[in-house]
């Protein structure tokens, strides 16, 4: 059994260790896996991929901790059928005829980048990315948040994901500190009204 954390499975090895792969950049503890080059990773996967998989170039997202790799599938036939039942068969089924590949390239990219991968299709106007890694960092946040800390860390704004949390929190707190105000107003007011309320015991 493989123990990667591939697409359809919840965790991979070493999950909550830290990857241990080389220094990283700046803001980056030694846990995180060293930068990579997007030309290198989408060349890599190109290269891996079987050809009959995807109608062209997959879509790549890269962070710290995962690549996801997300390809277009051919559109089915639907026939009388529902296009979008249709499509989302097509889905499916690619999901689960490709399941052992998947796992094993997914193997070797962790060894070779330091990442967990996730995978996905899309097919039509319908998209699906099977399973994205959640991280523990103060709270569980997707890929996409977790890009946004990382924006963060790279242009300088703060030196860890930590600092970025703290500072969005505090870019939000300054620009809606009226809805804030409001907000805590009105838990003051159900207090209040609570706190009038028949006692019990």
């Amino acid at each position: 059994m493989h123990g990667h954390r591939f697409a359809d499975a919840p965790f991979g090895p070493g999950f909550g260790r830290g990857h241990g792969r080389g220094r990283g950049g700046r803001g980056r503890g030694p846990e995180s896996a060293p930068p990579v080059e997007r030309s290198e990773v989408a060349g890599w996967f190109a290269g891996r991929l079987p050809d009959d998989w995807f109608t062209g170039p997959v879509e790549l997202t890269i962070d710290r901790d995962e690549i996801t790799v997300v390809g277009a599938l051919p559109e089915p036939d639907a026939g009388e059928g529902d296009p979008a039942a249709a499509r989302a068969g097509r889905i499916a089924r690619f999901r689960e005829e490709t399941r052992g590949k998947r796992m094993a390239i997914a193997d070797a990219a962790q060894e070779r980048y330091g990442r967990s991968v996730a995978w996905g299709a899309s097919c039509g106007d319908t998209r699906e990315v099977f399973t994205n890694l959640s991280m523990p960092v103060m709270t569980r946040l997707r890929q996409g948040e977790r890009l946004v800390l990382d924006t963060l860390v790279d242009a300088g704004v703060a030196r860890s994901r930590s600092e970025a949390l703290v500072w969005a929190v505090r870019l939000v707190g300054q620009h809606a500190d009226e809805w804030l105000t409001e907000l805590r107003a009105a838990m003051e007011s159900v207090e209040e009204v609570r706190g009038r309320g028949p006692q019990v015991g």
